[in-house]
C-alpha cells in the first residue's frame, strides 16, 4: 500500500495542484505556480525516504509551499469579500494542500499528530490533495458553468463534507460518516453536472470522453468511500485501507482528478471564460 499511496501523492503534488492553479485563472497565483516545483519535488522525495530528519526536512519544504498557497485564501477573501458558493470552493482548494502537508511532515517525522497513527496520517495526505484540492476546484468550475441550484449545492457541499470528515477524525466514526455522506452527495452532484457537460453538443470527442469518464468514476469511488465510513461507524464488513487505496484512491486520482483537470484545460483553451472560477 505504501508504494501505491506514494505514487498517488506524487501525482497530486507534481501534476494535480499545478494544473489546478492554472485553471483558476487568478494572476496572483502565477508566481506560486511557477515556484511550485521547488516545493513539490522535495515533497515527492520525502515520500520515498525512510522516516528521518532528512525526510522531515524535505516534507517541511513542501509544507512551506502549501502555506504560501494557503495564505492567498484570506487575502482574496479580504479583498473580494465574496463568499459565493464558487468562491467558497476556490478558497477551500487553496487551503487543503496545507492540511495534507501537515500530515506529511508529522508522518515523515514518525510523530503521531493529535494521536493519529502513522498509517492514517499517510492516507490523509492523498485525501486532502484529491478530496480536498481537486474536488473543491472542480466543484467551483462546475458551479460557474451550471449556474444552477445543483451547481451551488456541489460547490458548498464538497468543502463542507471535506471539513466534516476532518472534524470527524477528532470526534469519532459517526461524525466522520456524516462528513462522508455530505461529501458523497456533493461529489455525486459534481459527477452529474460533469456528465451533463460531457453530453452537451459541440464538445470535441476527447473532452467529452474525459468528462464522462470522470463523472462515471465518481459514482464508484464515492460509493466505496461511503461503504468504508459506514463500516467504520457500525462495525459492518467493509473494505480494508489497502483495498481502499487501490480502488477509491487510485480511481479518484486518475479517473476523476486527472481526467477532470485535463478536460477543463481543454475547455479553457477553447472557451477561456467558461472555466474560470474567479
Amino acid at each position: 500500500m505504501t508504494v501505491l499511496v506514494n505514487v498517488i501523492v506524487m501525482v497530486g503534488m507534481l501534476v494535480v495542484v499545478p494544473a489546478g492553479l492554472r485553471l483558476t485563472g487568478l494572476p496572483e497565483l502565477n508566481r506560486i505556480g511557477r515556484l511550485w516545483p521547488l516545493f513539490a519535488v522535495p515533497g515527492a522525495v520525502a515520500l520515498w525516504l525512510p522516516r528521518s530528519p532528512a525526510a522531515t526536512a524535505f516534507a517541511l519544504c513542501y509544507a512551506l509551499g502549501t502555506v504560501l498557497l494557503a495564505l492567498h485564501a484570506p487575502r482574496r477573501l479580504i479583498r473580494t469579500r465574496d463568499l459565493s458558493p464558487g468562491q467558497v470552493a476556490l478558497l477551500t482548494a487553496l487551503v487543503t494542500p496545507a492540511v495534507a502537508a501537515l500530515a506529511l511532515v508529522a508522518e515523515r517525522a514518525g510523530h503521531e499528530l493529535f494521536g493519529f497513527d502513522l498509517e492514517i496520517l499517510a492516507l490523509t495526505v492523498p485525501h486532502f490533495h484529491f478530496a480536498g484540492f481537486a474536488a473543491a476546484l472542480v466543484a467551483g468550475l462546475v458551479c460557474r458553468v451550471s449556474e444552477s441550484r445543483a451547481g451551488r449545492f456541489a460547490a458548498l457541499s464538497v468543502p463542507l463534507g471535506t471539513l466534516l470528515v476532518l472534524v470527524g477524525y477528532f470526534i469519532g466514526d459517526w461524525a466522520e460518516l456524516a462528513g462522508a455522506v455530505v461529501l458523497t452527495a456533493g461529489m455525486w452532484t459534481v459527477g452529474l453536472l460533469t456528465w451533463r457537460l460531457g453530453r452537451e453538443r459541440g464538445r470535441d470527442r476527447t473532452t467529452r470522453l474525459l468528462l464522462l469518464t470522470s463523472a462515471a468514476v465518481l459514482v464508484a469511488t464515492m460509493l466505496l468511500a461511503l461503504s468504508w465510513a459506514v463500516g467504520e461507524a457500525t462495525g459492518l464488513p467493509h473494505p480494508t485501507l489497502t483495498w481502499m487505496a487501490a480502488t477509491h484512491g487510485l480511481g479518484n486520482a486518475l479517473g476523476f482528478a486527472l481526467c477532470s483537470l485535463l478536460a477543463w484545460q481543454r475547455i479553457r483553451d477553447r472557451h477561456p471564460s467558461e472555466s474560470r472560477t474567479a
